[in-house]
């Protein structure tokens, strides 16, 4: 279970990875299963039914989750999908209510009723779970199965969820040149060959990969991270979903340029910087616009935030630094879903915005010149000041409060990769152990916490 820089950061669609991102691809696996099904190319009556379970029934309504199903059975893919061409699709399937796919037979399939939130007891190996069924004009069964939406736009069946779960003893046996499944193993694979996290990642990446594949990957997800930013501080209006949440990074960017011009900045001014970039993309992602899950949609802007502010405020700033960087974030973001979870349905926002801010702390770090050691230090010092962060999301919708939390994702990651830096990289806590230690908070949290909308913010906060 190699765990692949393109893995970690994925293009798609807002607001969710794990509910509208993983739906779609949920969906198409479902299809590919039906087509290797005898005789199903013959027949005329069937028809397709998904049920959502736990966090995906709890707030799939506020993440669109419904949308993306739709969107999968129309054949639309997160990664290639035009936002601008959800609306149309949506609206003619309302209408002709069928699909039609190569190598199957025309499927009915109602949005409004085929499509089923179920708010009783999540299913037993994660909340995050999908039923599909395939029924004949009768109603009968003619298919089911389940897949489970884990974080990230990875989407997973019922053994692979098994293997997942034993992910570490997985990755010390993979056949590549550095199978780190821990960050000791990481530091001591470091030491023994004299290379640096963003090496050892790089060959690993190019096990299956030509080199200059793996580097032109890395340069577009850059390239739609920063698009992303781009387009969030150029946008504005009110964010969609009846919160009638109003965006912000635009007049801020504005703000911010204006001061620049006219008055000395404050030292402080910095955070504002990192705060609208991270702002501006979270802000594109509840609108349904395109983003770079990093490690998740609910955080894709804390590691773009951190990798711009690198580039506009660092000295010698340069591409192959952002390559290291990317490279550097992926390697955490790897260790962390082997041995606990990127996903806010399975241990609170800890797990998202917690893992980005590690991810960014480390990758700065690393992009300024930290050895392996301090890059260590700087993911576990942002990591363990996210510890036992709960995923509230008012209304079920990624805005408030993921829009602000992400910039204070952003901030916390720059401070932690100062102060790494700044230290020779011993420390008390091991990363390992922090991980550990979300993992077993994760366990312990309320499920109200974990992104179900039934706890927190989202019961104490009366909706606009």
């Amino acid at each position: 279970m190699f765990i692949s820089v393109f893995d970690i950061f994925k293009i798609g669609i807002g607001p969710s990875s794990s509910h509208t991102v993983g739906p779609m691809v949920a969906v198409e696996r479902y299809l590919s299963r039906l087509r290797e099904l005898p005789g199903l190319h013959e027949r005329g009556d069937l028809r397709v039914s998904v049920t959502l379970h736990g966090s995906l029934a709890f707030t799939g309504k506020g993440h669109a989750t419904d949308q993306a199903v739709c969107l999968g059975m129309m054949g639309a893919r997160p990664d290639a999908l035009d936002p601008d061409d959800v609306g149309p699709m949506i609206e003619r399937l309302e209408v002709e209510k069928n699909v039609a796919h190569d190598g199957l037979p025309l499927l009915a399939f109602d949005p409004l009723s085929d499509v089923i939130f179920d708010y009783g007891p999540p299913l037993p190996l994660h909340s995050n779970a999908m039923t599909f069924r395939l029924l004949d004009r009768n109603g009968r069964s003619v298919d089911e199965f389940v897949y489970y939406s884990v974080g990230g736009g990875f989407v997973v069946t019922e053994a692979e969820l098994s293997n997942t779960r034993n992910a570490r003893d997985e990755l010390k046996s993979q056949d590549v040149p550095y199978p780190f499944a821990s960050a000791a193993q990481m530091l001591e694979m470091g030491k023994t060959a004299d290379c640096s996290i963003a090496q050892m990642k790089l060959a690993n990446e190019c096990c299956d990969k030509p080199l200059e594949e793996v580097v032109e990957g890395i340069d577009r997800i850059w390239s739609a991270m920063d698009a992303c930013i781009n387009r969030g501080i150029g946008a504005d209006g009110i964010l969609p979903g009846g919160l009638k949440v109003k965006r912000r990074a635009s007049e801020i960017y504005q703000k911010l340029i204006r001061e620049g011009r006219s008055n000395p900045p404050f030292e402080h001014t910095v955070m504002d910087w990192l705060g609208v970039y991270a702002m501006a993309v979270n802000e594109e992602n509840a609108g349904g616009g395109r983003v770079v899950t990093a490690p998740t949609n609910g955080a894709a802007g804390v590691i773009p935030a951190v990798t711009r502010y690198y580039l506009d405020h660092c000295p010698d700033a340069n591409e192959e630094g952002i390559r290291t960087f990317l490279l550097t974030a992926a390697a955490i973001g790897g260790i962390i879903k082997a041995n606990a979870s990127i996903s806010g349905a399975e241990v609170g926002c800890q797990g998202e915005v917690g893992s980005a801010s590690a991810m960014a702390a480390a990758g700065l770090c690393a992009a300024l010149g930290g050895s392996n050691e301090q890059v260590e230090n700087a993911a576990e010092i942002a990591l363990e000041h996210h510890l036992g962060m709960t995923c509230d999301p008012i209304a079920g919708l990624v805005q408030v409060p993921c829009i602000e939390r992400n910039a204070l994702g952003a901030v916390k990651a720059v401070t932690a990769a100062s102060l790494a830096l700044r230290g020779d990289g011993s420390h008390f806590v091991p990363l390992d152990g922090c991980i550990e230690t979300m993992r077993q908070t994760g366990l312990d949290m309320s499920e109200q916490y974990k992104e179900t909308s039934t706890g927190g913010l989202a019961v104490n906060i009366v909706e606009c």
